[in-house]
């Protein structure tokens, strides 16, 4: 509601930003409770010096900032995280930054849920800083660090791997060839070193483990993620 969250914040504030802007979800480690502190005070100095207007909310143990898009605010937060990205240790958790896309009044409520997605990335990847708009510049692999998608991948191929530990043949390592030759028969068995006609086998005998079709490709999807979130190499 744009215009009632206007009239508001013309009486907490001054004046509700007009869009574009952008929202800061920072979450502060347990070493450091004056993380948060210090981010709201670089992005109040930076908005005072620029005459913009921003409003940083604590909320529990985050802190929620609305700044301008482009603004100084915004890239004081920015250089401040860069600061504490390349002084970080390895075990440091005092501070992480989630950033979202530039929105305006109406998509508030998405820009905030961008930055909480950007933060929890954030966390993931042992970043300061994540922003929405670059998510999708790197890999998906490290999202599969996370233990429920683990969890399932380790469902999934259970029973793979209690077959394999038998001796009664390779399969998981049979699947992972041919779904990385993409169901090239003869290329996947030269690269395991045997016949195409045991591969086939090995196929029939996952398909028929699992109970789901490898000509599904949902499942060759999720098996293929499965064997990357599990791998040990």
């Amino acid at each position: 509601e744009p215009d009632h969250a206007r009239a508001v914040a013309g009486d907490l504030y001054g004046g509700l930003l007009d869009a574009p802007f952008r929202i800061i979800v920072a979450a502060g480690g347990e070493t450091n409770g004056d993380a948060l502190g210090t981010l709201a005070e670089v992005a109040e100095s930076a908005a005072a010096h620029s005459g913009e207007v921003v409003l940083a909310v604590p909320e529990g143990n985050r802190l929620v900032i609305l700044a301008c898009d482009g603004g100084a605010a915004v890239a004081a937060c920015c250089d401040h995280a860069a600061a504490r990205e390349a002084a970080r240790k390895a075990d440091d958790d005092e501070l992480v930054v989630g950033l979202s896309a530039p929105a305006g009044p109406i998509a508030a409520s998405a820009a905030y849920k961008q930055a909480e997605q950007a933060l929890s990335v954030a966390r993931r990847r042992g970043r300061v800083l994540v922003e929405h708009e670059h998510m999708a510049a790197g890999s998906v692999l490290p999202l599969l660090a996370d233990d429920a998608v683990r969890a399932f991948a380790d469902g999934l191929l259970r029973a793979l791997r209690e077959h394999d530990a038998t001796g009664r043949g390779d399969l998981v390592a049979s699947l992972r060839a041919w779904l990385s030759r993409h169901g090239q028969w003869d290329a996947a068995a030269a690269d395991l070193g045997v016949h195409r006609h045991t591969l086939r086998y090995r196929m029939r005998r996952v398909e028929e483990i699992l109970g789901r079709s490898l000509d599904d490709p949902d499942t060759r999807m999720e098996l293929w993620l499965s064997l990357k979130a599990t791998t040990t190499e």
